[in-house]
């Protein structure tokens, strides 16, 4: 935790102007665009105390990779530098964590460094009656490389608790970063992401995010191909379970020409959950040669699971191939009658199906250890919704 009285004045700024904002800023309603489908009116954030956020924070050679309680005093500038450079403070969530996070963990590779194992950060969310505000900075210089897998949980679905999350990814020239955000908190708790990426020229962004847990709120990924040869390739997963609600609302942000970007979710609704995607391609004046792609495919377990998927594209450019595709449909019955009748039983052939339908969202993700500890994580969650 860091503590007011070592804060250096810069930082006690930001605080302030946070706490005054979180007074002005009204949580949004239903009638909030973006908010039309996630109902807050069960939210009472002041019921929530603030509680320390201690995460197992496991480093790299060639990184640096310290808790930002200790980054205030042991990287001061390039904290200053970075810190709420990429998410706008102006929101009601991120202004709160702005005013009161305790901890977070700041990631930094410095020019030309390649780190060969991957850094982890495990962060329990674990109290009942309260918020953990969060704080994730990444940043990559020039040609830099490196991988890091982000893990968020509870240790059952009784703990009624808040996250409230900021990550930060800047990926510097020609850098290349893989990071990998999976959560399943609490089915009592509320979770709330704010998370930016900006990718600057000739770098790639490899962000993958599976979301299991929490009971509603709101997870918001956005990607700034801000750099002439920019690439990012996003892909997500979900799973919900009876009563659960999952929303993720997705960016790909072109700003300047010779961009690329591709977006994939799948989701997996059991009877009883619901799920929103909202996702939008910005392609802004002067981006010319724009390659931008994105789609959302939901797979409903009963006709009473309900997923909502609105796709959009707002295009300032002439010269770009910009598509996107979404789909939301029940298990094949022909498909199920197909393997049935050479001999599955109807839940094996149920759960063939369904794992085929996630199979093309763990091939987008390169061979290794990621690829393996995804598909294992989506194969422990089926088996707790089916």
């Amino acid at each position: 935790m860091v503590e007011v009285a070592t804060e250096p004045a810069w930082l006690s700024e930001r605080r302030l102007r946070g706490a005054s904002l979180t007074e002005s800023l009204p949580l949004p309603d239903q009638k909030v665009k973006g908010w039309e489908f996630t109902d807050l009116s069960a939210l009472d954030i002041g019921s929530y105390g603030e509680a320390d956020a201690e995460a197992d924070i496991s480093g790299a050679e060639g990184a640096t990779v310290v808790s930002l309680a200790e980054a205030v005093t042991s990287h001061p500038e390039l904290l200053r530098r970075h810190l709420g450079s990429l998410v706008p403070i102006e929101d009601p969530f991120v202004a709160r964590n702005e005013a009161s996070w305790r901890d977070g963990v700041l990631v930094h590779v410095p020019r030309g460094v390649k780190v060969a194992e991957p850094i982890r950060i495990e962060l329990p969310v674990d109290a009942s009656g309260t918020v953990v505000s969060w704080r994730t900075l990444i940043v990559l210089e020039e040609g830099a490389e490196a991988e890091v897998w982000e893990h968020w949980s509870s240790p059952d679905d009784e703990v009624d608790a808040m996250l409230n999350s900021v990550v930060e990814l800047s990926v510097g020239q020609a850098a290349t970063l893989r990071y990998v955000n999976t959560q399943d908190i609490s089915e009592s708790a509320w979770i709330f992401a704010t998370q930016r990426a900006q990718v600057e020229r000739d770098a790639r962004l490899d962000w993958a995010a599976l979301g299991f847990g929490s009971g509603r709120g709101k997870v918001r990924m956005e990607t700034k191909l801000a750099g002439p040869g920019s690439e990012a390739r996003v892909t997500g997963g979900y799973a919900g379970g009876p009563g659960q609600h999952l929303d993720y609302d997705t960016t790909q942000e072109h700003a300047a020409p010779n961009t690329n970007s591709d977006l994939a979710f799948r989701g997996v609704l059991a009877a009883g959950s619901t799920a929103v995607w909202r996702g939008m391609i910005k392609v802004d004046p002067g981006a010319q040669q724009t390659d931008a792609f994105q789609e959302s495919r939901n797979l409903l377990l009963s006709t009473d699971a309900h997923a909502d998927a609105i796709p959009g594209l707002e295009i300032l450019a002439d010269d770009v191939r910009c598509t996107h595709a979404a789909a939301i449909a029940q298990i094949d019955k022909e498909q199920l009658f197909y393997l049935t009748s050479r001999g599955l039983d109807p839940a094996a052939a149920k759960t063939l199906i369904i794992e085929g339908f996630l199979e093309s969202l763990v091939e987008r993700l390169a061979e290794g250890a990621v690829r393996d500890e995804i598909s294992a994580a989506i194969e422990k969650r089926l088996a707790e919704i089916l």
